[in-house]
């Protein structure tokens, strides 16, 4: 399986409009999502001076040969204007997925919000991509057995199934990966029982019964569950999620990025890091289960606009869009600045 998974580029999606305040820092990071008309639409963490962050909504264009080439603005999604999505400095919301949860019947979007307390996970829904309802930000249960709260935790780079699956009990539950960064109140706080300080992904729990009954409950998140560490040299700062898992033969595929490098403390843009891009393929009914994961890196940054922008050397996925006859594009953010694409064909067995 080792050769099974790799991208090649198409190019580049999306640039900044230069004469556009509101992209003075880049359009990046994007969600996407078939709508009910069938057409693929980009949702960008759109961002102006001072790292002032929105989501925006465009429809991805496409040739004569069915490649995304170019996008068509229709505003905004989502503007930061709740108090979990502003701070002292700026407001953000931020790197956005979407999901279309079958058994809710609607999309939910999973987002940052950049709020008081630093970033968190938020959610929205919607149920034809273009109207956005606010559900609220994430809430953690308590788990005794970790001796840590984990709303206070930074937490980004979440996404959810989009079908159910089993939980740690056995029972059909929706399930979300999200990425807290074992930092509280500027300490490092690490679960008991957890050896691996650096930033990792998670897997957490919500029941369904509930959640159709009453959006609100769709905020509650219950038996955390570590799901991969870093571990490889690409790998070597953090990893953390990327692309909404998608079913396949060998079960849910999901793309993941992989940071190396080094962290300058406080700054807000990092110089000296690298963000790669891999897979993980976990098991169909109990995704704690891990099938397969990348040894090596399936995209890097090679191309300029990967390689220069407001964070040097990123590629980051985000996005993922089902083709027919086995094909699967990957949209992804540029150096921070830009939005890419790349396809990848899944293996026949």
């Amino acid at each position: 399986m080792s050769d099974a998974y790799c991208l090649s580029r198409i190019g580049v999606i999306m640039r900044a409009e230069k004469d556009n305040p509101h992209e003075a820092m880049g359009v990046l990071n994007p969600a996407t999502a078939r709508g009910p008309d069938g057409k693929l639409y980009l949702f960008a963490r759109i961002v102006a001076a001072g790292n002032y962050s929105r989501i925006g909504i465009a429809e991805v264009l496409f040739d004569t040969q069915d490649n995304p080439v170019s996008v068509k603005r229709m505003g905004y999604a989502l503007e930061p204007s709740e108090s979990y999505e502003r701070n002292a400095r700026t407001a953000g919301c931020e790197d956005p997925r979407i999901t279309f949860v079958e058994p809710l019947g609607y999309y939910v979007m999973t987002y940052t919000a950049f709020g008081p307390l630093g970033p968190r996970i938020a959610l929205a829904r919607s149920k034809d991509l273009m109207t956005w309802e606010r559900i609220g930000p994430v809430k953690f249960a308590f788990m005794p057995q970790y001796g840590v709260d984990f709303d206070l935790y930074d937490n980004k780079d979440a996404y959810l199934f989009p079908q159910p699956v089993r939980d740690p009990h056995g029972r059909l539950a929706l399930a979300m990966i999200h990425r807290p960064s074992n930092v509280q109140g500027g300490m490092l706080v690490v679960p008991h029982g957890v050896t691996e300080t650096r930033a990792s992904m998670w897997i957490s729990y919500c029941d369904i019964e509930q959640a159709q009954r009453d959006p609100a409950k769709l905020l509650m998140w219950r038996d955390h569950h570590l799901l991969a560490t870093p571990q490889e040299p690409w790998e070597q700062l953090k990893i953390g999620g990327g692309t909404p898992p998608i079913l396949t033969k060998r079960g849910w595929l999901t793309i993941y990025h992989g940071v190396s490098g080094r962290i300058v403390e406080g700054a807000d843009h990092q110089p000296f890091v690298c963000y790669s891009a891999g897979v993980l393929v976990l098991d169909r009914d109990d995704p704690r289960k891990v099938i397969y994961r990348s040894s090596r890196p399936i995209l890097s940054p090679e191309v300029t606009e990967e390689k220069e922008g407001v964070v040097a050397n990123v590629v980051f996925p985000t996005g993922v869009d089902v083709r027919a006859g086995g094909r699967v594009d990957v949209y992804y953010g540029m150096a921070d600045f830009h939005i890419g694409v790349a396809k990848m064909q899944l293996p026949d067995s």
